[in-house]
């Protein structure tokens, strides 16, 4: 779905957090545009990668059709990962990936939790056979 007007309200760089906070104005976009499709469409806008732009809120106030979103530019996914919470980042990978990755460390903890159990039950049963 297209957007007509993206209209900057601000765009200020937070040196003390190392990336520039944006704000801005979809007009026309009540209930038309997701997250993902309003952080392409300011990666665009703003000439930067789309991984870089992390969409932070939508506002829609009730009886209006424009949506004001707020987001943050990173230079590098590092620093993004060191300052804001893991599922900001999670949000913006497709459905897919989100569950491939979140099924891995599942399955990771799992793994590690019956190998804990093992060892411990390893090491009691040893004990009682002395």
């Amino acid at each position: 779905m297209s957007v007509q007007e993206v209209v900057m309200l601000e765009d200020r760089k937070n040196s003390l957090l190392n990336r520039r906070e944006v704000k801005a104005l979809f007009r026309g976009a009540a209930g038309k545009i997701k997250k993902t499709e309003a952080a392409a469409k300011m990666a665009n806008e703003l000439n930067v990668d789309k991984k870089q732009v992390i969409p932070i809120n939508l506002i829609c106030h009730t009886g209006m059709t424009d949506v004001h979103g707020i987001f943050y530019i990173y230079d590098d996914e590092k620093e993004a990962a060191k300052h804001l919470p893991r599922y900001r980042l999670m949000r913006t990978l497709p459905k897919e990936e989100r569950k491939k990755i979140l099924d891995e460390e599942k399955a990771a903890r799992l793994k590690a939790k019956q190998e804990a159990a093992a060892s411990k039950g390893g090491a009691s049963a040893g004990g009682a056979k002395k």
